[in-house]
């Protein structure tokens, strides 16, 4: 952009809006609304226009809180638009790929210049005409350009800002807090410590060398026009959280939430124990209404998705940095050299790691079990008078297995229902679609773990090549058996008679025999630690082959975590964690052999989402009244 140009355009953004907030709230009375109703919904949409108050309220017109006196907080912060901008947003894409989302994606690029704090909804536009003046009386001082210099630790990877610098923006910031804090009652708190741009930060120690690699690639000089923008959030919801309707869901029981699809749903993690699986209570940004959805409909959004942009001002800068073109030389960045451009850059730090990556572990959880269909007590509607199984509903299975002891012990060993063998026949052949190569398959002596895996095969066509190794180190945390004993698996020799390919020459790290009923978390995670360690040591390194552990849902963690060096987690945190993982949701971890470690990346497949499908009586509706 041309420096008139960038005048321009910072000349009209910065210009007061023609129509006030004094005019859109009168607006607003006229059509009947009380004035602090009215004033909540400007504040909630950033007081912009008169369709955005009114579309807001008619979605909240049943909202239990639309009464209650609770202001928005606000933020202040400095956001760089351009080429530094789009290079950013590469390096949280690319950084998000690579090493999985850490707590920077939870928002944008930015330097914090005031923390939140709250506004009452009838001041908000003092705050306006504070920025407004306090960036008119700063833009002549304002640097042409921010020098940044990247900072990394264990923990944290970003641009710190030099002091000169910062101290411009330190003097910004606390002009701004004393004369907002003075005419709109309200008390902020400038950011006066290490100024800062995060690019990363909570993330696995394993991921600092990567995610360094990725941030050497940023040019901190590049075109950059900094605008410092207000945004607000619901106070009510920042320790939730946030969720993503990805369909719509029409409530069938009067406690369920009416979602469509992009809404985005609060979440407070603490209140989701005593919810049933595959189910979560939230409340909607759209309606403020509150109640069940499937969770399955939904997936994790940004912490910043709900938030309101208000105003920005831009700050006009006549540096050289706005006439620099593509076609400069590279220019060498945090002690390494690095073409302009991001994606090329990116593209040889791919290469770089991918011809280091070798063996992978895809642990990956069973699919639909029967029980978890039609409950505990499945069996007894598939039983005749004599005792023989028959199929009660078509997602039954057509058979059970034949098995020396009682057809009972299915009850605490139950197996997939017709769905799930489809679930896992799919991810097999999805697995296939992305040439996918299976050396070894290890299993839990659960048998629907042994059905998945046997299905997996199949649809990988690997079903005649590769056989199931029954581990009872693999099975769950023994605590979580109801019956409070081991259950009563099918044997090895009666797995393999029932058709299932089984490597019946193998023996397991741990004999079912020492298995612990109602073991203790530590006594479960270091079964599980050792176990994995014993399985990546027994299956010898043949090139990019791919171990597959079929497992339970607290497999994922408890596998996976000791691989890549990190330790467990709080017990009541992974019981938190295990109850979201869906049948055959999955976790990837690839070795990378020169630097003697594991890293965990996006699995080669997407998990599958489906809907529930209830039980249907042509009877009832269609001719019974």
């Amino acid at each position: 952009m041309a420096v008139a140009e960038t005048q321009l355009y910072a000349k009209v953004s910065n210009k007061r809006r023609s129509k006030s907030t004094s005019a859109l709230l009168e607006s607003l009375l006229a059509k009947g609304f009380p004035a602090h109703i009215a004033q909540k919904a400007l504040a909630a949409t950033g007081q912009k226009t008169i369709e955005d108050a009114a579309k807001w309220l008619h979605s909240h017109c049943n909202d239990p809180s639309l009464d209650d006196p609770i202001p928005q907080e606000y933020a202040l912060y400095l956001c760089p638009t351009g080429h530094l901008h789009n290079h950013l947003q590469e390096f949280w894409k690319e950084s998000k790929r690579q090493c999985g989302k850490n707590r920077a994606h939870e928002i944008f690029p930015h330097i914090t210049l005031c923390d939140f704090f709250t506004c009452e909804d009838q001041k908000v536009e003092l705050l306006y005409d504070t920025l407004k003046r306090v960036g008119d009386s700063f833009s002549q001082s304002f640097p042409p350009f921010i020098s940044l210099s990247l900072h990394s630790s264990t923990s944290y990877l970003g641009f710190f800002v030099g002091d000169s610098h910062a101290n411009i923006l330190k003097d910004f910031a606390l002009a701004f807090s004393s004369e907002a804090s003075a005419l709109a009652d309200c008390h902020v708190k400038p950011c006066l410590k290490q100024l800062h741009l995060t690019l990363a930060h909570k993330f696995y120690p394993h991921h600092q060398k990567t995610l360094e690699q990725l941030a050497k690639c940023i040019n901190p000089g590049e075109a950059c026009q900094w605008v410092a923008a207000l945004y607000s959030r619901d106070m009510r919801f920042v320790h939730y959280q946030t969720l993503r309707a990805l369909f719509q869901y029409k409530p069938q029981n009067i406690d369920e939430l009416m979602i469509n699809t992009g809404d985005f749903i609060y979440v407070d993690p603490t209140q989701q124990s005593d919810v049933s699986e595959g189910w979560v209570i939230g409340t909607s940004h759209r309606t403020g209404c509150r109640g069940f959805l499937p969770e399955n409909y939904t997936e994790r959004a940004n912490e910043s998705d709900t938030w309101v942009k208000h105003r920005e001002y831009v700050f006009v800068t006549a540096s050289r940095l706005f006439t620099q073109t593509e076609n400069e030389p590279n220019v060498k960045l945090n002690g390494g050299v690095c073409n302009p451009s991001m994606s090329r850059s990116v593209t040889n730090v791919l290469s770089l790691q991918n011809a280091t990556l070798r063996r992978g572990v895809l642990v990956m959880r069973h699919g639909e079990r029967v029980d978890q269909v039609f409950g505990k007590s499945w069996l007894q509607q598939c039983l005749t008078a004599d005792g023989k199984y028959y199929r009660a509903d078509l997602n039954f299975p057509s058979t059970l297995p034949k098995r020396k002891d009682s057809v009972k012990h299915f009850e605490c060993d139950p197996p997939l229902s017709c769905c799930g063998i489809f679930q896992s026949k799919l991810i097999g052949e999805a697995l296939l679609d992305q040439e996918v190569t299976v050396s070894y398959v290890y299993s839990s002596p659960a048998l629907r773990c042994v059905q998945t895996a046997q299905h997996v095969l199949q649809g990988l066509k690997l079903d005649q090549k590769v056989k199931i190794r029954v581990e009872p180190g693999l099975f769950e945390w023994t605590k979580w058996e109801a019956s409070r004993v081991i259950p009563n698996f099918m044997t090895v020799t009666e797995l393999a008679e029932a058709s299932y390919k089984i490597d019946t020459s193998y023996r397991g790290n741990f004999p079912l025999s020492s298995l612990v009923p109602s073991e203790s978390y530590e006594e479960y995670v270091s079964r599980s630690s050792v176990v994995i360690k014993q399985i990546i040591t027994a299956c010898p390194n043949k090139g990019k082959g791919v171990i597959l552990i079929v497992g339970h849902g607290s497999s994922l963690a408890s596998f996976t975590r000791p691989l890549i060096g990190l330790p467990a987690r709080d017990s009541s945190d992974f019981a938190q964690a295990v109850r979201k993982i869906p049948s055959l949701g999955m976790c990837f971890c690839e070795e990378i052999k020169e630097e003697n470690k594991w890293q965990m990346v996006n699995p080669p497949v997407k998990t599958l989402t489906h809907g529930a499908n209830a039980a249907f009586n042509w009877r009832n509706g269609i001719v019974e009244d």
